[in-house]
């Protein structure tokens, strides 16, 4: 059944970095000829794109959601907690990119994109679930970009070459914080560069020049929820499709993009080209020893995750352990999902409306 009218899609936060880049993003899905309301609580008169076409920000009012589709929340979570009901009411399917809802019962975290099977994770209103939406489900948890990256190379490599274990430390950039802590790492590099005394609102703690991997009590920046909810995304999205994850979390001093080391352990020894090929396949793309390896910066603007394999032990004989090298674009990735849980949502509108 075709809709009778373009869908109409409202995208809260759109002047933030993830709200752009999802702006950027629909222009090239099959949703790009929708009509697009960007909404945000400031901002409001500036001037952007939306899909192909140049349109303002509205600051979000009563009448913000009448007659939109699928409300995409970007910006900040409390904004989220704070309309995320009004578009319910107003009769829109919400996808929640803030991780605001995750709490609410009945919300499912997804992860379309990297094409995982729905499973169902406890009935519980605070426990994540990751089973296929329905005319029940209040909104959908675009699953976080890091949680989608180590899933989709753990269920593909676990599929044909069983792990026994899993380890990843994952690198941390500033950009998945927002613009407020992309601006402080930069006021950081530029005040420790010229002696000055360090801006500490967002993360209570030197990130310019250092790693680490736990912040200031006073830190806006929550490192170690975000740790709690790749994990938890990961588990939510796994159900017994991947090996368990043990996941420490490392805040990098660097603007943009996901990297990511990884250890696994198989049951039984493989080749290295083995092991590229159960991980290869769509989204993946493998870099071999005679390229330069994957880094934040040869992601950036790349929708495929950057894989390099390599064995533990030195030589070409077979091996039981594997490093894992990754790196992905975590804006690009999570708009990319976010999309494709609109697009899972898109076959409820012919049938009613998500209640």
């Amino acid at each position: 059944m075709i809709a009778s009218r373009p869908y109409r899609i409202g995208i809260v936060g759109a002047s933030s970095l993830a709200g752009k880049e999802l702006s950027e993003a629909l222009a090239d899905s099959p949703l790009a000829g929708c009509d697009f309301v960007l909404l945000d609580e400031e901002d409001a008169g500036q001037m952007t794109t939306a899909g192909d076409e140049v349109t303002f920000i509205q600051k979000i009012d009563a009448e913000s959601f009448v007659g939109v589709d699928f409300a995409f929340f970007a910006g900040d979570p409390g904004v989220t907690r704070k309309y995320w009901r009004t578009a319910r009411l107003a009769g829109a399917s919400i996808v929640d990119m803030t991780y605001a809802l995750e709490a609410e019962p009945g919300v499912v975290v997804r992860g379309p994109w990297a094409g995982l099977e729905p499973a169902l994770h406890g009935q519980g209103g605070s426990e994540l679930r990751a089973q296929e939406p329905d005319l029940t489900t209040p909104a959908v948890v675009a699953a976080h970009p890091a949680a989608l990256m180590l899933m989709l190379v753990a269920s593909r490599l676990h599929a044909k070459l069983p792990v026994l274990a899993m380890a990843a430390t994952v690198f941390e950039p500033a950009s998945e914080h927002g613009r407020a802590a992309m601006d402080e790492l930069h006021q950081q590099t530029v005040s420790l560069l010229s002696f000055q005394s360090l801006p500490r609102e967002q993360y209570d703690a030197q990130v310019a020049f250092n790693l680490l991997p736990a912040l200031g009590d006073a830190a806006k920046v929550k490192l170690a929820a975000t740790g709690k909810r790749i994990a938890g995304h990961y588990a939510a999205l796994a159900a017994g499709t991947a090996p368990e994850l043990a996941l420490q979390l490392i805040q990098a001093p660097v603007f943009h993009g996901y990297v990511a080391s990884v250890l696994v352990d198989l049951q039984a020894p493989a080749a290295t080209e083995e092991v590229e090929a159960a991980i290869q396949g769509a989204q993946v793309d493998l870099v071999g020893a005679e390229s330069d390896p994957p880094s934040n910066l040869s992601a950036a603007g790349q929708p495929d995750i950057l894989v390099r394999v390599s064995t533990v032990t030195d030589g070409d004989e077979l091996s039981r352990r594997f490093w894992l090298w990754l790196a992905v674009d975590n804006l690009k990735l999570a708009a990319l999902n976010a999309i494709a849980c609109a697009n899972e949502l898109r076959r409820l509108r012919p049938l009613g409306k998500v209640q």
